[in-house]
């Protein structure tokens, strides 16, 4: 028989088509299971059978053995059996029921016994270290406090002697109250009539004195943070837009507005920077002179003359001293240049008084001290008050001149208190609302 054989199928009643089958063969010898022959034709029908190949059937063969019968031969008549390896087992002292009862618990008491003793050891051991390490966190506790001690005594004479920030001038004012307290007292002790006025009078002299150099001092101490107030505002403005995400990670953006403020900002410090070399202090004042001709307006006008003054001054050889006023008005015109809404989009959100006069009219109080109206930031809120008092800096001013109370320590007790509750972890807010 072929491999491959034509067929023809009738599709249609008129129409036939050739089918191409492909015959495949066995490769093995399919099992006769029985069947039936045509007497007439001869041809044979077998019986059903699996066209798939048969499974290979895998015998296994596992002997077993049962256990062989063991017996016991003792010697009789006509049998020998040898007694070279027999052992004479002889019985032991019989033990009751109560003294094997009593011979346990002698030894389970003995075992509680030293288990107990071990505890013991392992209690000592640890009390010890225990108390080691008590003492050495007391040590330590004591050297801290000791070192504590001496920088707050140290920063304290820091401070009286070179103050800078609103608390250093407390302190000042506060120490300056007690001197005028205890030389009242001994004024009012030990002298009496003409003398006592001489005294008073010496003393007030004397107080003069001091609030005066205090205010010289204070003069000093405004500039110097002044300027750090700038460099910490143009900072502001310049840092990039920032969320935190859903999983905690924080990100940042920078736009247009943030880049050009941080452009701003570097330009200023550059400018504001003294004891540079002539050449750098050259290109820096052409790159804020290209800076402030983007805008034609009179500011950047005069800003441009200056620059072009500097630069010509500075070709004649003119001294440095004699330029710190031109270099002061030209860090102040661009200050005020960085300042601007128009050429710093992004410091319309940082200024006090928005560019907008109507947004003016909400939450402005008047203060009935200084007469002026300020924002209502600038007033205290106590806790017992109904109507808007006097502002913080006529406060200030009023504790300067007659109470001199230091507000450091209750400062420091606010920040203690609020340290303290968010180790707590419960969501309090009262604390972090109190000023």
């Amino acid at each position: 028989m072929p491999d491959v054989i034509t067929v023809r199928v009738q599709t249609d009643p008129d129409s036939f088509q050739d089918v191409v089958v492909k015959i495949e063969r066995p490769t093995y010898h399919k099992p006769f299971l029985g069947g039936f022959k045509n007497r007439i034709t001869g041809v044979e029908f077998h019986n059903a059978g699996s066209q798939t190949i048969p499974k290979k059937l895998f015998e296994k063969n596992k002997p077993q053995q049962t256990k062989s019968t063991t017996s016991t031969q003792m010697t009789k008549i006509g049998l020998y059996v040898s007694n070279v390896t027999d052992k004479l087992v002889s019985p032991g002292k019989y033990l009751t029921a109560e003294e094997y009862h009593k011979r346990r618990l002698e030894a389970v008491i003995v075992l509680q016994t030293y288990f107990r003793r071990w505890c013991a050891i392992n209690v000592v051991q640890n009390l010890r270290e225990e108390k080691s390490l008590r003492l050495a966190w007391e040590a330590q506790e004591e050297l801290r406090r000791k070192k504590e001690k001496e920088g707050k005594l140290r920063r304290d004479h820091e401070r009286r002697l070179n103050p800078k920030t609103k608390e250093d001038f407390e302190l000042l004012y506060h120490a300056l109250e007690l001197w005028r307290q205890e030389e009242t007292e001994r004024i009012n002790r030990t002298l009496t009539g003409a003398e006592r006025k001489a005294a008073f009078c010496g003393l007030l002299d004397q107080e003069a004195q001091l609030i005066a150099s205090i205010g010289r001092h204070k003069l000093n101490a405004d500039e110097e943070n002044q300027q750090k107030a700038i460099l910490h505002f143009l900072d502001k403005c310049a840092q990039p837009k920032r969320w935190k995400a859903y999983d905690g990670k924080i990100t940042e953006m920078d736009t247009q507005y943030t880049l050009r403020a941080r452009e701003l900002f570097e330009i200023y410090r550059s400018v504001s920077m003294n004891d540079i070399p002539k050449d750098e202090r050259i290109d820096v004042l052409l790159t804020l002179r290209r800076t402030v001709k983007e805008h034609e307006y009179k500011l950047t006008r005069e800003i441009v003359e200056l620059i072009d003054r500097e630069v010509d001054l500075m070709s004649r050889e003119v001294k440095e001293c004699n330029l710190e006023g031109l270099r002061k008005r030209i860090c102040t015109l661009f200050l005020q240049y960085i300042k601007t809404p128009k050429f710093n989009p992004e410091v319309a959100r940082m200024l006090k008084v928005p560019p907008d006069p109507l947004k003016l009219y909400k939450n402005v109080n008047f203060c009935h001290s200084c007469e002026n109206y300020l924002p209502s930031t600038e007033f205290p809120v106590p806790a017992n008050s109904r109507t808007i008092g006097r502002c913080r800096l006529c406060g200030k001013l009023d504790n300067e001149a007659r109470r001199r109370e230091p507000s450091l320590k209750y400062k420091l007790i606010l920040e203690n208190l609020r340290k303290s509750e968010a180790d707590y972890q419960d969501d309090a807010k009262i604390v972090f609302l109190v000023q």
